[in-house]
């Protein structure tokens, strides 16, 4: 058991070493548009989704009413039903608690650890899959809680480079997964189709189209290779 958790924990460093500085982030932007102390921390308890909790604290902080942040944060966060769909086959051996629990912890970055242990070979453990997700979500709530009690004495994160930690992290999780020359296509493939679909006004669409759009580029010439 000992091992499994050492290994989950192991899993999710590169995930903290982002999360802590951009919780912070999130932290220091939650204050100072407004939101109270002790909510800005359970929405990183509870929502635990980092995109999606910087979109409600930017319509917090405009007035825009309940409904129109919780339908603006359930669109941005719809990229949560691929994930989830691709993690699946994985976790038969789970309970279905242990379905629901772990979906609650699925973000970008603990799903983009999974699915690479997965394509290893690794098990589906609990043990090792709840150690990782509790140590990445803990980390994100650590990181909230910093910003928001150090939150007045700063007046811009930018100038400290957290606003980059998130990028930093996802390219580090990004490099080790591209092992073959078709990963590495299809990545630049997704960057370029992002920023090209951001350009023509695509707004927060603009990943979610561009992922998909290169995932089946990816089927269709894993399944051309296959035939050749």
């Amino acid at each position: 058991m000992y091992a499994s958790i050492s290994e989950g924990v192991k899993r999710a460093m590169p995930i903290v070493l982002g999360y802590v500085p951009v919780g912070f982030a999130y932290g220091v932007l939650a204050v100072k548009t407004g939101i109270p102390p002790l909510y800005a921390a359970l929405l990183s308890v509870v929502l635990y989704a980092g995109s999606g909790q910087f979109v409600l604290v930017n319509l917090w902080g405009m007035g825009a009413g309940a409904l129109s942040i919780i339908l603006t944060v359930f669109v941005v966060n719809l990229r949560h039903l691929l994930m989830a769909a691709a993690l699946a086959p994985h976790l038969e051996p789970l309970s279905k608690l242990q379905k629901a629990l772990f979906a609650h912890e699925l973000t970008d970055e603990t799903f983009a650890v999974h699915i690479a242990a997965f394509g290893r070979g690794r098990p589906a453990d609990a043990v090792t899959l709840f150690s990782c997700n509790l140590t990445a979500h803990s980390s994100w709530v650590l990181g909230s809680v910093l910003g928001i009690g150090f939150g007045s004495l700063l007046s811009d994160v930018r100038p400290y480079g957290l606003d980059y930690a998130l990028i930093a992290m996802f390219l580090a999780l990004l490099v080790p997964m591209c092992v073959r020359r078709i990963h590495v296509v299809l990545a630049l493939v997704a960057v370029l189709l992002s920023v090209g679909l951001k350009l023509l006004g695509l707004g927060q669409w603009n990943v979610i189209a561009a992922a998909m759009i290169a995932a089946t580029l990816g089927v269709f010439l894993d399944k051309s290779g296959e035939r050749a």
